[in-house]
C-alpha cells in the first residue's frame, strides 16, 4: 500500500489552467479491477508526501503531505425468524447501488487530510489545507470501481471527489485521491525477462502489460506562481512514503487497530525520474535508495556515471554500448538536469519542470518529449503523454553522445509498447476512469 510506482510533474495541458502545475504521485500498482472484496485502501499509518524543491538544493521547500482514515458504518441485518433472530454485522464494502458521495450503501469510507509542510528538517512548520468551498479539513476518498452494478456511473461519482483547496496566501488549487487506470504503458514481462523482445522492432508491435491494471492516484494542481521560488525557475519533484518505525502486532486486532504503530516516521518508498529504481539503481542498494533523499545521492552516483543496463543491452543482443564515462549526459539527464534548460543546482535524482516552458496541448505533444523537440515533455518534468520507456532506452544507449562515444546511440531503441497525449484525457485529473471489476 506504500509502493510508489510512478510520478507525474507537468504545466497543466487543460485550457485555461496553463498558469497551473499538475503532480501526479501513483501508489499500489498492479491492482486487479476484481480484486474484491476489499479492493485496495491506503494505508492509515503511513504519509504520503509529494514533495517540491523550488531553490535547487536537493532539499523539499513545500511537502503536500497526504493522511488516510478509514470509517466503518457497519452496516448489519436482522437475521433468523421473531424469538431467534440476530443482528449480524455484513461482510462487504458496499451493500447496494452507489450513485453519490457518502452513498448510505457504503459500508466502510475512507477519508483523507492535506497538510502543507513548510521547509525542510528540522525545521519545518504545518499548515493543514482545507476545501476552498467548505473549509472542512477532511476529504472524502471514492470506492474503487467495484463493477457497472454497483456504479451506474462511477466516473461521474468519482469526479465529485474532486474538491477546490485554499492555499496560504489565498491561492487555490485542486485535489482528487482515488483510482484510476494505470496510465504507464511498459512491456513489462518482455523487458524483465532479459528483455525478451526485440529493442529495435517496431514501437507499436508489443502489448502493454499494464493494459488490464488499476493503480491509486494522488493529483494535486497548484498555481505556478505558489511552487516557485526566489529567482529559480526550476523546481524539483519526487514522491515518498513514511511508516512508523514500529510496528506490532496484535493478538486482538480491530477494524479501527488491527497493529499497534508508534515511533518516529521511517521513508520505506521514494519515487523520482521514472526507471531509476527499477533499472538503474542496483539491487543491492534499492532499499537504501528508498529511504534515501534526493540531497544524499551522491553515494548512489556510480550508478549513474557507469550505468550497467547499456553493458546488459549489449550482451544480449550485441548492441554497442556507450563507450565515454564517467556518463556525464546521463548525470544530467537523472541527477543534475540539463545545463541551460531545467538544471537547478545541487546533484540529487528528482523531476525537473522548468516553468518558464509554456505547455503544449495534446494534438501538439510529442511522444518523445525533448527527444522529439517538445520541450514541454520528458525529461523536462513528465506528462502522461511522455513515453518515458523509449526515451529512457535511447537516452541510456547515447543519443545525447557524439557517434564517436556512441557508436549505436541513434538506433531506435523501444520496449514496443507505445503511449501518447491520445490515451489521456485533457483534463484534470488526466488519468483514464478505472476499469470496472464486473464489466457486466
Amino acid at each position: 500500500a506504500v509502493d510508489g510506482s510512478d510520478f507525474y510533474m507537468f504545466r497543466s495541458y487543460e485550457p485555461g489552467r496553463e498558469d497551473f502545475v499538475t503532480l501526479i504521485a501513483n501508489y499500489l500498482p498492479l491492482q486487479d479491477p476484481y480484486g474484491g472484496p476489499n479492493y485496495f485502501t491506503l494505508d492509515p499509518d503511513a504519509r504520503y508526501e509529494i514533495k517540491i524543491d523550488n531553490d535547487g538544493d536537493a532539499r523539499e521547500d513545500l511537502t503536500f503531505r497526504f493522511q488516510f482514515e478509514h470509517v466503518l458504518r457497519d452496516i448489519t441485518l436482522d437475521i433468523g425468524p421473531a424469538g431467534n433472530q440476530r443482528t449480524v454485522s455484513v461482510p462487504l464494502r458496499n451493500v447496494g447501488q452507489v450513485t453519490g458521495k457518502g452513498d448510505p450503501d457504503i459500508n466502510d469510507l475512507e477519508f483523507y487530510r492535506l497538510d502543507l509542510v513548510i521547509g525542510s528538517p528540522p525545521n519545518q512548520s504545518v499548515i493543514p489545507i482545507g476545501n476552498a468551498s467548505t473549509g472542512a479539513l477532511r476529504f472524502a476518498k471514492p470506492l474503487d470501481n467495484i463493477g457497472d452494478k454497483t456504479f451506474p456511473d462511477y466516473e461521474s461519482y468519482a469526479r465529485s471527489h474532486i474538491s477546490r483547496i485554499a492555499l496560504p496566501g489565498g491561492q487555490v488549487g485542486r485535489v482528487f485521491v482515488g483510482q484510476r487506470k494505470d496510465p504507464f504503458v511498459v512491456n513489462l514481462g518482455e523487458t524483465f525477462d532479459l528483455v525478451n523482445t526485440n529493442p529495435l522492432g517496431p514501437q507499436n508491435g508489443e502489448q502493454d502489460s499494464l493494459a488490464d491494471k488499476n493503480v491509486t492516484s494522488f493529483v494535486i494542481e497548484l498555481p505556478t506562481s505558489f511552487l516557485l521560488g526566489p529567482g529559480q525557475p526550476v523546481i524539483g519533484g519526487w514522491t515518498s512514503a513514511s511508516l512508523p518505525r514500529d510496528r506490532v502486532l496484535r493478538t486482538d486486532p480491530t477494524y479501527q487497530n488491527p497493529t499497534q504503530e508508534t515511533g518516529p516516521y521511517v521513508q520505506v518508498s521514494r519515487l523520482g525520474m521514472p526507471l531509476v529504481n527499477e533499472l538503474v539503481i542496483g539491487l543491492v542498494d534499492k532499499d537504501r535508495f528508498n529511504a534515501s533523499q534526493p540531497a544524499d545521492d551522491a553515494q548512489f552516483a556510480d550508478y549513474v556515471t557507469h550505468p550497467t543496463l547499456p553493458a546488459l543491452l549489449e550482451a544480449l543482443f550485441g548492441v554497442r554500448a556507450p563507450t565515454r564515462f564517467p556518463r556525464t549526459d546521463l548525470v544530467e539527464v537523472f541527477a543534475t538536469g540539463l545545463q541551460g534548460f531545467n538544471a537547478n543546482g545541487s546533484f540529487g535524482e528528482m523531476q525537473r519542470l522548468n516553468l518558464a516552458v509554456s505547455p503544449r496541448p495534446p494534438a501538439s505533444q510529442s511522444r518523445l518529449g525533448v527527444l522529439g523537440g517538445d520541450f514541454a515533455g520528458f525529461p523536462n518534468g513528465r506528462r502522461p503523454g511522455d513515453d518515458v520507456v523509449d526515451i529512457a532506452l535511447r537516452v541510456v544507449m547515447g543519443v545525447l553522445l557524439p557517434p564517436s562515444d556512441a557508436p549505436d546511440g541513434q538506433l531506435p531503441y523501444t520496449d514496443g509498447a507505445i503511449v501518447d497525449s491520445s490515451f489521456f484525457e485533457a483534463s484534470f485529473p488526466y488519468l483514464k476512469t478505472p476499469l470496472p471489476g464486473s464489466p457486466n
